[in-house]
């Protein structure tokens, strides 16, 4: 299936999906919106598929939501009921992203803003270029944060830089990024695509079930207590036990080799 506004390739375990409008800076418009969601889906259900890598074409990432887009404003060009937009637009993406079964991780280079940022924060792990430049930036067209970010963003960096990027909608280079725990990574903008590709596929080469149910557990770990974390790890590792890939990691370990995980 073939895509306007997305780039979706299959490289062995790994769906590589690209945001492709690098003339509006990978802004979302309504039909971004549904091919990103249509490819995740696709990668969510492909079982060959175990790990994805979601990057923008062009000088961003993306820029957040294009605000001259016909899903943003009514007929009349005023804008339209914002709240409506995101329920069928980043909310049902984002929730996709978090709920998904497999890794994913976010390759940020140039421009990441607005929405943007929550697209990158909803990614379990994310490699930024050294010319990368973040910024919540809601704030400064008269909005808060959406698109995840008041959920993923304390949680990652703390209350009090949340606070602060998302109150005043300064921009961050990506050492300053990488200093808060923002991204994980900081590389030369020419090597972006091969650190996020080589991290993908070390991914992709381990055990599926275990980091699924390693990032369900984590994500879920801010909004309950000890009992419940010890029960949740009980059931999880419950099933990661009936896994082949447990199999072969105690083998692997007994034989003093390193494991050939197939992620069943």
């Amino acid at each position: 299936m073939s895509y306007e506004t997305v780039i979706f390739e299959r490289r062995g375990a790994v769906a590589e999906i690209a945001l492709n409008r690098p003339r509006a800076l990978n802004a979302f418009d309504a039909t971004m919106h549904r091919e990103l969601y249509d490819a995740l889906g696709r990668a969510a259900e492909d079982e060959e598929v175990r790990a994805l890598l979601l990057r923008g074409e062009g000088r961003a990432f993306s820029s957040g939501a294009d605000l001259k887009d016909e899903g943003v404003r009514g007929e009349d060009g005023s804008l339209a009921d914002l709240g409506d937009y995101l329920r069928r637009t980043y909310s049902r993406t984002v929730l996709l992203i978090a709920s998904m079964e497999k890794p994913v991780v976010a390759a940020l280079g140039g421009v990441v803003y607005g929405a943007g940022v929550g697209i990158a924060l909803s990614c379990d792990l994310r490699v930024a270029a050294e010319d990368a430049r973040i910024s919540v930036a809601f704030v400064n067209i008269g909005l808060m944060p959406d698109a995840g970010t008041t959920f993923f963003l304390p949680r990652v960096v703390g209350l009090g830089r949340a606070m602060e990027l998302s109150l005043l909608g300064d921009e961050i280079g990506a050492e300053e990024a990488a200093r808060i725990g923002l991204v994980n990574r900081v590389v030369p903008a020419e090597r972006l695509l091969e650190e996020a590709r080589s991290l993908s596929e070390r991914l992709a080469a381990m055990p599926t079930r275990a980091l699924g149910e390693t990032r369900r557990a984590l994500r879920r770990s801010f909004e309950s207590g000890l009992e419940e974390a010890l029960e949740r790890e009980a059931e999880g590792q419950s099933r990661c036990g009936r896994t082949r890939d447990f199999e072969e990691g105690v083998q692997a370990f007994f034989e003093r080799r390193d494991p050939r995980f197939t992620g069943r």
